[in-house]
Order: C-alpha cells, then structure tokens, then sequence
C-alpha cells in the first residue's frame, strides 16, 4: 500500500513538473518569438493599399496623391502587399541587400573572379591609399589604426552569410535566415559597411583608370567624380561614404553605382513623383538582359520599402 502512494505521488509530481516544463518552454518561445520581430528590420507582409489608407489620411491634396499613387501599383503594377523597411540611413542598402538574399541572387560575375576578402588589403598596400584608416562605419563613428581589421570582418560577413543563404535552394529556410540575418544589428551593420566599402574600392579603380587614361570606364563614374563632394575618391569616402548610415542615406548617382556594382536592375517606384516620367526609374538606367531584377518603393527618395507582386 504504501509503495502505491509512492508511485502515484512520484506520477503526480512529474506530471506537475511536465506542466511546469511545458509552461515555461512556450513561454521561452513566445518571448524570443516577440524579441525577434521586434528587432526585424524589414517586417512582415502588409496590405498595400491598407498600409497606404493608414499612413495617408485627410484631405489634403498631398494626402489624396499619395494614395492615388498607391492606387496605381495596386492595380497597373500589381504590387498588392509590402514590407516596411526600418527607417534609418542605412534603409535602402538594407531593402537592396534583404532582397537579394530572399531571393537567393549569387554574387555579381566580378565577385566571383576575386577573393572580395583581400580587397582592403589591396587598397591599402598594392594602390597605397593609406588615407582609408579614416574610414568611418556609419553610426558608430569610428576611425582609427584598426579600420583595415573592421574592415576585413565586415568583409567576412558579407561573404559568409551571402554564400550560406545563396546556396540555400529552400524558399522557406532561405526566408527564415533572412529573418534571423536582418533581426541581428550588429551584422547588419557589417552588411552594409561592407557594400560601402566595395563601392569605395571600385571608384578608386575607375578613378585610376580614368586619371592614366586606361581602359574604358562606366559612365557612371565620371557622373560621380563630377561631382564636388566627391571629385576623387577621398573626398567621396569623407564627404559621401563615412556618413552613410549616420546621417545621410545613398542618393540618386550612388544608387546608380550601388546596382551596377551588385549587377541588379534596381526598378524603383517613386510615389512622389506619381503622374511624371520619374515614377519609374531604374538603377542603373543601362544593365545586361541577364541581370537579376528587384524593386523598392519610396515616398520620399529617403526611406524605401519592398513591394510585392501578386498576378
């Protein structure tokens, strides 16, 4: 009898410690489940033209021309959803980049033929541009003797999780790393300050290229260079590149220079710019057939958003 009420008090008490277990794992999952889209910088899917009736109420007539402009990708483009993007001045190298994984673009052909690892090293010792350790990595203000080894792990993290997601074939898992990749700050951050640093290295090679009148350059290039913030490429890393992400975001000629770099056509709707030759516009404006495709929205040329096609 009284190994009976043994048994039935050890049954109740895993029973009750199962429970305990059960309640404390769901609610473990719950948290990490709110902690990781509260951190998500590209959110969930919305509805379009929902999104557009909340973000553009009243009667203005600023107001009803947005939401004429929503209305024409809802039903010309058929764009039927959206995703937000974090409104922040790193937004459109973050839609560029969270579009190119979810989808699962390799790299750019040029990218492949070189070890984009050693590109620091190369611009600081074989073209001697010593000028790079004041490099600055957007909000966090640094420059310093260590710029080169920052440099090198932003490169790792741009080559690592690119290869890793590219080469997962499964839309599903591609998704959910994506998810993960862009809840986590800190490699974002990385992300973006290592395309940053590859459009640098490129218009360092157009500018020599073009200065000792070698081969043939983008015309894009000389877009950029004519420009004065940016007349070479020093003065484009001080007055342009070090302050992407801190208080300035890509403009129209870097956006140029962003999708040719990447090779991807980047179609921009322009929802300012509803009823004019520049609602649609494409970066660059001259791209090869093969060139994979993405799109971005903006109200404003300043923050972006993804849009999503639905037939």
């Amino acid at each position: 009898m009284l190994s009976m009420s043994f048994l039935v008090a050890v049954f109740w008490y895993c029973r009750r410690l199962y429970s305990f277990l059960a309640q404390l794992l769901k609610r473990w999952s719950n948290y990490l489940q709110r902690k990781l889209i509260r951190n998500l910088s590209v959110l969930t899917e919305v509805d379009l033209l929902g999104y557009s009736a909340r973000e553009w109420k009243g009667e203005t007539k600023h107001a009803k021309h947005m939401r004429e402009a929503y209305e024409e990708l809802f039903w010309s483009c058929h764009i039927k959803y959206l995703r937000q993007v974090r409104r922040d001045n790193y937004c459109v190298l973050r839609a560029v980049l969270f579009q190119i994984f979810s989808q699962g673009i390799p790299f750019p052909s040029w990218m492949k033929e070189r070890d984009i690892l050693k590109l620091p090293e190369k611009l600081l010792y074989s073209q001697g541009c010593n000028w790079i350790q004041q490099y600055s990595f957007g909000p966090e203000r640094y420059t310093g003797p260590n710029a080169f080894g920052k440099l090198r792990k932003c490169m790792e993290t741009l080559k690592t999780n690119w290869t890793e997601i590219s080469a997962t074939k499964d839309h599903e898992a591609r998704g959910n790393m994506c998810n993960t990749l862009f809840s986590d700050e800190s490699k974002e951050h990385k992300l973006y300050e290592a395309i940053k640093f590859i459009m640098l290295y490129e218009v360092v090679e157009a500018y020599e290229q073009i200065k000792n009148r070698e081969e043939a350059t983008h015309n894009l290039f000389s877009l950029l260079l004519a420009r004065d913030s940016s007349s070479d490429p020093l003065s484009f890393m001080m007055n342009r590149l070090n302050s992407i992400g801190d208080s300035i975001c890509l403009d129209q000629v870097e956006l140029f220079l962003l999708g040719y770099l990447l090779e991807v056509k980047i179609r921009v709707y322009r929802l300012h710019r509803f009823n004019t030759e520049e609602f649609q516009v494409n970066y660059p404006e001259e791209y090869r057939r093969e060139w994979n495709e993405i799109s971005l929205l903006t109200e404003d040329d300043r923050y972006y958003h993804i849009p999503l096609f639905r037939t």
